[in-house]
């Protein structure tokens, strides 16, 4: 597999807010050519993140997520076996699991992560922002 993986505030923002997104992310995105996963994980993330009240970017996720991964012909990337231990051994000190599950996804499916986080990078993986 080979095309981009989005960080959980990159797909956020894709979807809410892309300005905010730096320039080559949002060419990518909006050129609509490359091949687009998105980490479970992310999901995941946004539900938690929701269902607590700490994000409020889209009202009723567990609805919205469907269509919008449709609209936008984004691919659900499942987690696996060798993901989950990839994400549990990276040495650093960034510890956000997400992150550390999206950084091991990026380097096993050979994935650019798109993301302005500076301490992905740190894990070894491709970053563009």
């Amino acid at each position: 597999m080979s095309g981009f993986l989005l960080d959980t505030h990159t797909l956020l923002w894709w979807w809410t807010e892309p300005d905010r997104l730096g320039h080559d992310a949002r060419e990518i995105l909006g050129e609509g050519a490359a091949r687009i996963s998105v980490s479970v994980a992310s999901v995941w993330e946004i539900a938690i993140k929701t269902q607590s009240g700490k994000l409020t970017a889209i009202a009723n996720f567990s609805r919205e997520y469907g269509p919008l991964m449709r609209t936008n012909a984004f691919e659900a990337l499942m987690i696996t076996d060798d993901h989950a231990l990839k994400a549990g051994f990276l040495t650093g000190a960034h510890r956000d699991p997400f992150d550390r599950m999206i950084a091991a996804q990026a380097m096993i499916e050979n994935l650019t992560v798109l993301t302005r986080d500076p301490e992905i990078a740190k894990f070894g993986c491709k970053v563009l922002w």
